[in-house]
């Protein structure tokens, strides 16, 4: 006999039990699918987040940051005291790594701008433009006039907030005024090309960008402060580091996540939020199947001790009411999916705007990443919580002595 044939018997005993009082069953499915749904729909708002933040991240800095380890700590006497001075080497033997994509020089200075009448603090980023820009995609937005071109010389981009406190429009002309590496004062007229926004009002107060060129004679030096490293993709990040780190012993390599504080305070919020409400969630469905669960095995007191009395085993009919909860928690799980893989959909179809995160100026799209590892946790861990709850109330019933259960009224 094929060793299968009796549990498949047990299983068809169990899913005609579930049919019984096929009410009761739908309300214990329906709390399965709806915390199954939530759990997912939860999960993946998170991991929507996380992915979102992580390639805005990437983006802003590169998947490796390459300078020097003095460089990091953000202390320094002269303006790129720490910086590289052999940028344009360094750049050909990092993108000979197969892995690497692009490698863009960056100059990070801070000063005064003026428009003559009114001096404010500067943030300054020198880049190069064409290629900074095509990386940053839609991370960036141009308010007015247009982006910095490469071979531009003289031309800056201001933040949103900056140009407001300025007054200055497209084509106004300011002057950027700076410590050189020598340790003397320098001043540099330029061009407003055009208005940005990052998102972040903090950074659009002071952010100026312009062309590393520009930036290096404001400075006097031929120095850059780092080099971005931008990957194939995300997942070659670590690999990449330890190559790349090997090639370079004297400079020091760093991820885009070790840059990016603002994305690990919202994965740690987002894990402690989440798993609460994860573990309610789980709380709930289980309190929910194992009253009704409780409330079927009652009524079917003497129908067990009937069983019991006609030779069935306490362990058999623990088996058969536990697969009732298995299939209930099973059909619950699968309907929950199904719910979240239409609710994914919608917000594609149909576009949902966030409000502002705190600190942050502009929403962003609702949306949901639909994880196959973490829906097949989800689906297997509610299945087995409907079972275990089915199995916990019953264990008491089914073990009752065959005279007590006959007699239950």
């Amino acid at each position: 006999m094929n060793p299968l044939t009796p549990l498949l018997a047990w299983a068809r005993f169990a899913w005609l039990n579930t049919r019984r009082n096929r009410r009761r069953s739908l309300v214990t499915a329906a709390i399965a699918a709806l915390g199954t749904a939530a759990i997912l729909l939860a999960g993946g708002f998170a991991l929507s987040t996380y992915q979102g933040l992580a390639e805005a991240s990437a983006r802003t800095t590169g998947h490796l940051v390459l300078a020097r380890a003095a460089q990091f700590d953000g202390f320094e006497d002269t303006p790129l005291q720490h910086g590289l001075t052999d940028a344009d080497a360094l750049r050909r033997r990092l993108l000979a790594d197969p892995a690497v994509r692009q490698v863009l020089p960056r100059v990070e200075f801070g000063g005064l701008i003026s428009n003559g009448d009114k001096s404010v603090i500067m943030m300054g980023v020198g880049i190069e433009p064409d290629a900074e820009f095509a990386v940053k995609g839609p991370f960036l937005t141009v308010e007015a006039g247009r982006e910095l071109a490469g071979a531009e010389r003289g031309a800056v981009m201001l933040g949103a907030g900056l140009a407001r406190n300025l007054k200055a429009q497209p084509g106004a002309s300011l002057t950027l005024l700076a410590g050189t590496t020598e340790g003397a004062m320098n001043a540099l007229d330029v061009t407003v090309a055009g208005v940005v926004s990052t998102g972040v009002p903090e950074i659009d107060q002071r952010l100026v960008y312009t062309d590393v060129a520009t930036a290096q004679r404001l400075l006097v030096t031929d120095r850059v402060s780092s080099l971005g490293v931008f990957l194939d993709r995300m997942e070659a990040t670590l690999p990449a580091r330890e190559r790349l780190g090997a090639a370079f012993p004297d400079l020091t390599l760093r991820t885009w996540e070790e840059q990016a504080p603002f994305y690990r305070s919202v994965r740690e919020l987002y894990n402690r939020i989440f798993g609460a409400l994860g573990l309610i969630i789980g709380v709930i469905v289980v309190v929910v199947v194992a009253n009704a669960m409780a409330m079927s095995v009652i009524e079917r007191t003497r129908e067990i001790g009937t069983l019991r009395a006609l030779g069935t085993r306490p362990g058999q009919l623990l088996q058969t009411l536990a697969l009732e909860g298995l299939l209930l928690g099973a059909a619950g799980g699968a309907i929950g999916a199904a719910i979240t893989v239409a609710v994914s959909v919608a917000l594609q179809v149909f576009p949902v705007m966030m409000p502002p995160p705190p600190g942050r100026s502009t929403g962003y799209p609702l949306l949901i990443t639909l994880d196959a590892g973490l829906m097949l946790a989800t689906l297997g861990l509610v299945t087995v919580l409907v079972a275990l709850a089915s199995a916990l109330v019953a264990r008491r019933t089914v073990r009752l002595p065959v005279v007590a259960a006959l007699g239950h009224v």
